[in-house]
């Protein structure tokens, strides 16, 4: 049995007009401070729940958001879904959130399916095999507000967050370079998105800033959509690399799910890291202090991603601005642990 509390019965316990309370818990100007507290303590005390439909009907929205996500397997997508469901509970917006599995069919028909059921907006971090973005410019164009967060493309015109991914591949890249490695490897995944683009431009402009040439003998390109072939992938092209006449002193990963993969499988051919094998990479995995060795990482404000893309979004959904839109890229971090220190 349904035993909520309504507006009703607060007005009726406390001797206020219904529209007195609703003013009150949605903290109105109109309300002195008094009333608010004495409210918000009688809705706290006997566990009030807003009734969401009935403010979305009265707003004329649903109150929900429709967030795509190629996967929530790997702790950096599980941090940014905690900074905009954060955001959006603070904001008395509720998720529906669909995973794509990197198939782009797959993230087309999620997208049209929470259209169809009614959601104000759309994140959206699109899959490894999106290239075309008519679809979401349609539903632009419908009147649905669109975010891209983490991957991002040139070919939708909206607001978008991720990372400032060139500057951290090249800062990962300098480490190595700093350290005294100079035949340096790069693993990254073949998709056209700007994740991968622009880490593998940041790996380039950093060799070519310490007059290394750039060696397209030392760069693979992985499948990253299936973890069974990702495995052989990555174990491939370690056998490859390792068995050119100059082999790598040392490898820059460019995902995290590539960089934790690579560390096993080189544990797994017998090669030690870092005395065979210097390893960085990309990755926001918690356990990168306490792996064998600890991993040398390039970290992403995840969470703040997460935060900021949602606020984006809301600011779309309310209509209360008409600033251009903005691609807003955060800083990443460089964390130095024992898996790129040169071996003594």
């Amino acid at each position: 049995m349904n035993t909520n509390i309504t507006l009703r019965d607060i007005a009726k316990a406390l001797n206020l007009s219904i529209s007195t309370v609703s003013r009150a818990l949605t903290d109105s100007y109109q309300i002195g401070e008094k009333t608010k507290q004495e409210v918000l303590t009688y809705a706290k005390e006997h566990h009030y729940v807003p009734n969401r439909m009935a403010r979305g009907l009265k707003e004329g929205k649903s109150r929900s958001i429709g967030v795509v996500v190629c996967s929530i397997d790997n702790n950096f997508m599980a941090q940014m879904l905690d900074g905009i469901d954060q955001y959006c509970s603070e904001h008395d917006y509720q998720l529906i959130m669909m995973q794509s599995k990197e198939l782009f069919e797959q993230e087309k028909a999620n997208v049209n399916l929470l259209y169809a059921g009614g959601i104000d907006g759309l994140l959206i971090c699109p899959s490894y095999q999106t290239t075309d973005f008519s679809y979401l410019i349609n539903l632009q164009e419908s009147g649905l507000p669109v975010v891209l967060f983490d991957r991002l493309s040139d070919h939708i015109d909206t607001h978008k967050v991720a990372v400032d991914n060139f500057k951290g591949a090249y800062e990962a890249t300098q480490h190595l370079i700093n350290n005294g490695y100079r035949t340096i490897a790069h693993l990254n995944w073949n998709t056209q998105l700007s994740t991968a683009t622009e880490r593998f431009e940041g790996y380039k402009k950093a060799l070519k800033d310490s007059g290394i040439s750039f060696n397209k003998d030392l760069v693979k390109f992985c499948d990253t959509t299936n973890a069974v072939t990702l495995d052989d992938e990555i174990e491939t092209a370690i056998r490859e690399l390792m068995m050119l006449d100059e082999a790598p002193q040392a490898i820059f990963t460019a995902t995290d799910l590539i960089s934790t993969k690579c560390l096993e499988m080189l544990h797994k051919s017998g090669l030690r890291v870092p005395q065979d094998v210097a390893l960085i990479g990309f990755s926001n995995t918690d356990l990168a202090e306490v792996l064998n060795p600890s991993l040398s990482t390039i970290r992403q404000p995840s969470l703040e991603i997460g935060r900021l893309a949602a606020k984006q979004l809301l600011s779309l959904i309310s209509g209360k601005t008409n600033e251009p839109f903005e691609t807003i890229l955060l800083p990443t971090q460089i964390q130095v642990r024992a898996s790129s220190q040169k071996s003594k």
